[in-house]
């Protein structure tokens, strides 16, 4: 279906083939909210290490399909702070494999506790080039014929960017709401971009601690995320941007091991048509928290 070198994606097989072997050693659960744009309230614990891997496989209309894989490294500062660190690649058929930047995040909740609206603060510095197709966020006049370009071309573009995120988030029941309002400027020029993401997710059935399962109903997280651009200070509104909406499965597996997929459709125009996306996640296993001593969690 695409039309992938096996030799341009050595790169891309090596990171999923590493991620999907190397997560059954994981023994702790991984988050369950398999949300791949939208951000919900979760924080890791103090002291809690995740990694977590999310692929993108798309392409515009008649030019060549391209995958590309988010690397993220988690760690729990404090209850209350997140910290991330994203490793970005792309590969694109008939083109070329690259490694595309970098991304710095931090994830901050000011309130302790579960309330009725829990707000997350998400400041974030990124070091991409303009080959980065992990498509982790639509803001501004973000459209597919910005992934048109080759790489030989975008990969010369340098952006050093500054994102902010408002995130609301609810848990309901089993259900948890979340809406994402982004803010993202090019530290070098050009306007402040805005763009949006809402989801929704539930397990489909409650867990139960004393009878574990991965062939069951509730090993399985099912729901919907929208997201797309918002324009910019020069031209804010839905003019020239694209949207999406994708339909979300999280599968717990044996010893913690979360598997996440997620088919999504463009809703006009200027969107790719399709995007596939799958992710994987694990909180690494502790076994040194024994040893450290107590600390305030908050």
């Amino acid at each position: 279906m695409f039309n992938l070198r096996p030799q341009q994606l050595n790169l891309t097989h090596v990171a999923l083939l590493i991620a999907f072997f190397a997560f059954p050693v994981a023994f702790a659960r991984a988050q369950d909210r398999p949300y791949f744009v939208t951000y919900s309230h979760d924080l890791q614990e103090t002291g809690q290490i995740e990694i977590e891997s999310k692929a993108a496989i798309s392409g515009p209309d008649q030019e060549n399909q391209f995958g590309a894989i988010a690397s993220e490294v988690e760690y729990g500062v404090r209850n209350w702070w997140t910290s991330g660190l994203y490793l970005d690649e792309q590969s694109t058929g008939e083109e070329s494999t690259l490694f595309t930047g970098f991304r710095f995040e931090n994830r901050l909740r000011p309130l302790k506790g579960e309330h009725a609206i829990n707000p997350v603060f998400y400041i974030e510095f990124e070091d991409i080039s303009g080959a980065d197709k992990t498509c982790l966020e639509v803001v501004g006049h973000d459209t597919q014929s910005y992934l048109e370009i080759p790489n030989g071309i975008s990969r010369r573009e340098r952006k050093h960017e500054g994102e902010l995120k408002l995130i609301l988030s609810s848990n309901i029941g089993a259900w948890n709401v979340a809406e994402n309002l982004t803010a993202e400027k090019n530290l070098g020029h050009a306007p402040w971009e805005f763009g949006y993401a809402v989801g929704v997710t539930r397990p489909l059935r409650a867990a139960s601690a004393d009878h574990p399962c991965v062939f069951c109903a509730q090993a399985l997280v099912a729901g919907m995320e929208a997201y797309g651009g918002l324009g910019d200070t020069a031209a804010l509104g839905l003019n020239e941007t694209s949207h999406y909406l994708s339909a979300l499965v999280g599968w717990q597996l044996h010893k913690g091991v979360q598997l996440n997929v997620s088919p999504g459709f463009g809703l006009e125009a200027n969107s790719l048509d399709r995007i596939y996306r799958v992710g994987f996640a694990y909180d690494v296993p502790r076994t040194w928290s024994a040893f450290r001593k107590p600390r305030a969690q908050w």
